[in-house]
């Protein structure tokens, strides 16, 4: 993992670093400036990467999602569609593909659960494809 090689470097390069005393003023906005390099590549290795494939997505929604979410509906509460709007307002966690991962994996109210049923792969292809399909409208 490349992000862990370069958040340890960092964290080292701003741990060693040492200036001399008549460059002091200097080196507390370096070693402020290490430190926040080396936040900022934390916070990129703690973000989850969903990186699925839509083309895929679209695939396994067909077969699995299609019969009651064709174009983006919802034939059981019809106004908990896939619209993006929908989704921002009714989707635990918003409109993101984490919160599409979860709602699938675990279902919700009338819809059943596919964890164990589908890959991770497969949902995340599917979380994929629906936030992608939403942002640029159902058809």
């Amino acid at each position: 993992m490349l992000y862990k090689t370069i958040f340890a470097s960092a964290i080292v390069a701003a741990s060693a670093f040492n200036a001399p005393a008549s460059h002091m003023g200097e080196s507390k906005v370096a070693a402020a400036a290490a430190t926040t390099f080396a936040a900022g590549v934390l916070t990129f290795a703690a973000a989850p990467a969903f990186a699925g494939d839509a083309g895929a997505g679209a695939s396994v929604f067909s077969g699995n999602c299609a019969a009651c979410h064709a174009g983006g509906q919802n034939v059981i509460m019809p106004e908990k569609t896939l619209q993006q709007d929908a989704l921002e307002e009714y989707l635990d966690g918003g409109f993101n593909e984490a919160a599409v991962i979860k709602q699938v994996t675990n279902g919700k109210n009338a819809m059943p659960a596919f964890g164990g049923r589908l890959s991770d792969d497969d949902i995340a292809n599917v979380a994929t494809y629906v936030i992608s399909t939403a942002k640029s409208g159902w058809d």
